[in-house]
Formats: C-alpha cells, structure tokens, sequence
C-alpha cells in the first residue's frame, strides 16, 4: 500500500496563487508516476499534470501556462505550482501515484481549493 499526503489548499482571490504539495510513503516502487487531478463540483475527475521518476511531465495544454508540477529529485513528494487561478479552478485536487508492475493507482483524500471572484 501507499499513503498520500496531501497539503497546500485553500481559499484564494481570483488572480492568486497556490503551491500544492503531495507526499507518498510505505510500499513505494523506484518506477513510479506521481501527478495531480481535479474534480470540479458537478464534473468528471479531470488530469491536471503528471511526472514520472526521471523527471519527464506531462501537462495538461491548457492549464500549462499557469500550472507547472515537480518533484523532488530522487523522492516520492510531488508539488503543483498553480498561477492566475480563476473562478474555473476551483475543485478538489487530488494526488495520483501510479506503479507500473503491475499497475496500480493510489489516490490521496484530496485537498480543496476554492478561488473566489
């Protein structure tokens, strides 16, 4: 089993920024991929960004001028730097961290964000 923590969110004005952080410990894999979702009220659970262990992202297009995901070299903690948040990015954001043999996704509790206009 993996755990995931976690932290970072809150309340924001439209316009501001938020820097999540996400933690995985216990039965962690050397080939992993950690990233972040999102699930906006009323809507699917939507990809935010991903990072494999050797650093390479994948960003979802249209939030890749705002939002930017790393990772600690080396560690299983993933971060979503989040810039000009809007009214729209307002969801729970929860943390992914995926094993490839065999595959396997954990999902952190998730953790609110809600910006205000």
């Amino acid at each position: 089993q993996v755990q995931l923590v976690e932290s970072g969110g809150g309340l924001v004005p439209a316009g501001g920024s938020l820097r999540l952080s996400c933690v995985a410990s216990g039965s962690t894999l050397s080939t992993n991929r950690m990233g972040w979702f999102r699930q906006a009220p009323g809507k699917q659970r939507e990809l935010v960004a991903t990072i494999d262990n050797a650093g390479r992202a994948n960003e979802r297009p249209s939030m890749k001028d705002r939002f930017a995901i790393s990772r600690d070299s080396g560690k299983d903690i993933v971060y979503l730097q989040m810039n000009g948040l809007t009214v729209e990015d307002t969801g729970v954001y929860y943390c992914n961290y995926r094993t490839y043999k065999p595959i396997i996704d954990y999902w952190g509790q998730g953790t609110p964000v809600t910006v205000s206009s």
